[in-house]
């Protein structure tokens, strides 16, 4: 049986040198040391898009009939946030209305999306990291609705390893911002589990 709050109590430490990178994939290795199968093959899922699966409708379909509520509600968010992009892109270069778009067919209900007004604000955007940027807060939001009521569980863990894939992208993407989001993330969890004992270098 897995020791969720061991786990989580143990996250994370960021050291802050010149030299030294946030290695997201080293802490997620960690993380999945402690972790039974069942849970890593849940973490499998969660990142089986960064490892090269095809984010197509039998991706979605097995993520709706996922065992972790969070997989079901955070992928069923990023498929719908994911769709709303290619129908943008779609209008502004012109192309065929519901190419690319990934629809779980007739018997699940596309169209309930609260957030497409926010997204399609966003890629309104004339700034190109602003846009990404503001995707991935969306996407990091999300992850907080889900898991408001989560604490030492494997949705709490699945969260978390969410948010540092999202850390990651930044840090390539733009290392400033990609370790101010980390910042943030050691803080939340410092302050959600009172870990006072952690300190950040």
């Amino acid at each position: 049986m897995n020791n969720y709050e061991y786990i989580i109590a143990g996250l994370p430490v960021l050291v802050r040198n010149a030299d030294e990178r946030t290695d997201a994939a080293a802490l997620i290795g960690e993380i999945r040391a402690q972790l039974s199968e069942k849970d890593n093959a849940l973490v499998d899922f969660l990142l089986a898009q960064s490892n090269g699966r095809e984010p197509d409708a039998a991706y979605y379909l097995e993520a709706a009939s996922s065992r972790s509520g969070f997989i079901r509600k955070y992928l069923d968010f990023e498929r719908k946030l994911r769709n709303t992009k290619v129908e943008f892109l779609n209008r502004t270069l012109g192309r065929e209305e519901g190419l690319d778009i990934v629809s779980l067919g007739e018997d699940v209900q596309d169209e309930d999306f609260p957030e497409k007004a926010e997204v399609e604000a966003v890629l309104s955007g004339s700034d190109i990291l602003a846009r990404e940027r503001g995707l991935d807060n969306l996407l990091w939001n999300k992850i907080e609705d889900i898991t408001v009521m989560e604490t030492f569980s494997a949705d709490a863990v699945l969260a978390f390893i969410a948010k540092l894939s999202i850390v990651d992208r930044w840090l390539k993407l733009d290392e400033e911002s990609g370790r101010r989001m980390f910042r943030s993330l050691v803080a939340e969890i410092k302050e959600n589990h009172k870990f006072e004992n952690k300190e950040i270098q």
